[in-house]
């Protein structure tokens, strides 16, 4: 076997080498037991005295630490020399000390072939098992338990709770049977073992075989088994539950744990409960779980969910050098679901700069952002990262991540690109066609839209909701009124999908851009849904479009009032219609009624993107650092344009 280890510095890196971060290809083959030990022998030449006064005892020590600290090169150095010492000849803790190292650093193959088949003691298939859970293998895990089984090991009190961890490859009736095994052997007292049951069994949500085994534990002083019911409530959306076990657990004087204060927040991030979220902020602050990467991360989501950004950022700034990928995805996360797309972006170069190396999480986080902004280049070279990376081809989520590169495409009007995507899909589902058939219809690609409409019910696939409010947008767009009507009928009775507000609103704003302007009001006033100001809205820009209707212009706005008082949209868009009547009273008249309410104009804004940052402009905004150049860039371009050229 042959290992190559590499040790990469990253530097500073922009988005633009975002491409250009290594991949880590290693790949383990099997060999020989005797190529392996060969191999690792030649190592402690480059050490001869390193090792030379330690015995076995030490040696074991010195795997533990390696183990602990991820650290495979000093650990194979220290198998080398127990190799030409021949101090695992007599000794099994050494062996299965070498197994836990391996397999504590995700080097399964080589811990397997460490451990010597069918010569495996409890102790070694204890670490493989361990090893398999904690690496993402729990099939495998419970493969080697079989294994263990069939060559008459018995397990002990430290095989159920790995095992167990590994629940995700089992059946309830396979919990079942562990855990009568566990109790044939006098294991199923143990708190840990006890603890591992809980969880498996809410897993499955079976929460009264949970609750027994929970009730049944002679002791329960400890935490970790009260934190499994916590977290496994939570887990199972359960958190009037879990919030309950937490002050029952408060109530008998048990000591609290980094993993209590996450199962309580995740409940309160699910319920939107800053309030008490803050409370147990405070709670983990004075037991000292607050500088906790893991708890960090939980209040960062906790806050991120309650939409409080700022709070969220500062936990964030005071982690540090303690961030790892799960906290830069919650904060990417948290950036996205506030609004906050140009920080997004800007939070997502500092993590490359950083030297995290971004996964499918971050990556399908990011790209909705770049759709959001228009932002093409940056979300092309995050195509680029994952195809170089091999993150298209190897994972099993392939319509979840081509989905999300169709849509960033689609947003960015690169519809060639998207259909490439859209293409190149093994599968596809009903997410897949509607964002083509939404992208090409508001394009105005309405042919291609309803011809992607055709392909989609000839692949099979059902449309639903959002396939016929894209559909509706293609016919709103391209001025299809015979078919948008169509559509609209057949809805229900060809399709099984019962219109909603949104498909109406598309067709009514479809009839008054034809200039059908009564087909639209009485389908407004008739339709089975509840009024919605958008379709008031689009009526009122039709009438100010076509400029021959003041009268339902006005009914227009009358009913927009009603329905969103503080929104002075409704009134410009009506000034600005008597404006171009020749109204002028009436505009006075209505800008002081704007007055009087205290409505105020919102400042719209547009952005564009130059060497991958996002810059953002609103109207008669002064406050860009390169305002004074930008200025002397348009005016004689503004001279030119009232020059007639």
């Amino acid at each position: 076997m042959t290992v190559v280890f590499l040790r990469i510095q990253i530097q500073k890196i922009s988005i633009g080498t975002l491409r250009l971060l290594p991949r880590n290809l290693s790949t383990i083959k099997p060999s020989p037991l005797s190529s392996l030990y060969s191999t690792l022998s030649s190592r402690i030449e480059e050490h001869p005295k390193r090792y030379e006064h330690h015995n076995v005892a030490t040696c074991i020590a010195a795997l533990q630490r390696c183990a602990h600290r991820n650290d495979a090169v000093s650990g194979g150095e220290l198998h080398g020399f127990m190799v030409r010492k021949g101090l695992l000849e007599d000794s099994p803790r050494a062996v299965t000390s070498l197994v836990n190292m391996y397999a504590k650093c995700g080097l399964m193959r080589r811990a397997i072939t460490v451990s010597g088949g069918s010569e495996r003691d409890v102790f070694a298939y204890n670490a493989i098992i361990s090893g398999f859970v904690v690496n993402g293998f729990p099939f495998d895990a419970v493969e080697m338990y079989k294994e263990m089984r069939a060559n008459g090991i018995l397990p002990d009190k430290y095989t159920f709770p790995s095992l167990l961890k590994g629940s995700d490859a089992m059946e309830v009736s396979d919990v079942r049977t562990v855990h009568g095994l566990a109790f044939k052997l006098g294991f199923d007292s143990d708190c840990y073992v006890g603890s591992a049951l809980v969880s498996s069994y809410l897993k499955f949500r079976v929460v009264e075989d949970a609750q027994k085994v929970f009730d049944e534990l002679p002791e329960r002083d400890d935490s970790v088994l009260w934190n499994a019911l916590v977290i496994g409530y939570s887990q199972i959306f359960k958190f009037e539950d879990a919030l309950r076990v937490f002050s029952q657990m408060r109530e008998e004087g048990v000591a609290l744990s980094r993993h209590t204060v996450t199962g309580v927040l995740s409940a309160f991030t699910v319920l939107a409960d800053v309030d008490n979220g803050r409370s147990i902020h405070g709670l983990a602050v004075k037991t000292g779980f607050d500088s906790g990467v893991v708890v960090s991360n939980a209040l960062i989501d906790m806050y991120g969910k309650s939409r409080w950004l700022e709070e969220a950022v500062k936990i964030f700034e005071a982690m540090d050098k303690e961030r790892d990928i799960f906290t830069w995805n919650s904060v990417l996360c948290v950036h996205d679901y506030c609004g906050d797309h140009d920080g997004a972006l800007a939070m997502f170069n500092r993590m490359l700069c950083s030297g995290i190396r971004p996964d499918l999480v971050t990556l399908t986080t990011v790209l909705p952002t770049c759709g959001r902004l228009a932002a093409l280049n940056q979300g092309r070279e995050i195509h680029g990262y994952m195809i170089v990376n091999g993150l298209l081809n190897r994972n099993s989520n392939d319509e979840f991540i081509n989905n999300s590169l169709m849509d960033m495409y689609a947003k960015c009007g690169d519809l060639r690109d998207a259909q490439t995507v859209f293409d190149s899909m093994r599968s596809k589902d009903s997410a897949s066609w509607n964002i083509m058939i939404n992208g090409y219809g508001v394009q105005s690609c309405g042919e291609l839209a309803l011809d992607m409409f055709s392909r989609m019910c000839e692949a099979g696939v059902r449309p639903d909701e959002i396939t016929f409010v894209g559909l509706l947008q293609a016919c709103n767009h391209s001025g299809f009124v015979s078919d948008g009507k169509r559509f609209l009928a057949q809805m229900e009775t060809v399709y099984n999908v019962i219109p909603t507000s949104d498909h109406y609103t598309c067709v009514i704003d479809m009839l008054g851009r034809a200039g059908k302007l009564q087909e639209a009001y009485k389908l407004a006033v008739t339709m089975p849904v509840g009024d919605n100001p958008v379709v008031w809205r689009s009526i009122l820009a039709s009438c100010r479009l076509h400029g021959n209707n003041i009268g339902l212009g006005e009914l227009a706005v009358k009913r927009l009032y009603e329905l969103e008082p503080e929104h002075s949209g409704a009134y410009i868009l009506m000034s600005n219609m008597y404006m171009e009547t020749g109204g002028y009273e009436r505009v006075l008249a209505l800008r002081d009624a704007m007055k009087k309410l205290n409505m105020k104009k919102t400042a719209a804004s547009s952005w564009i993107e130059v060497k991958h940052e996002i810059h953002t402009f609103f109207n008669s905004d002064k406050t860009h650092p390169e305002y004074e150049s930008i200025e002397a860039c348009l005016s004689p371009l503004t001279s030119h344009i009232l020059g007639g050229h």
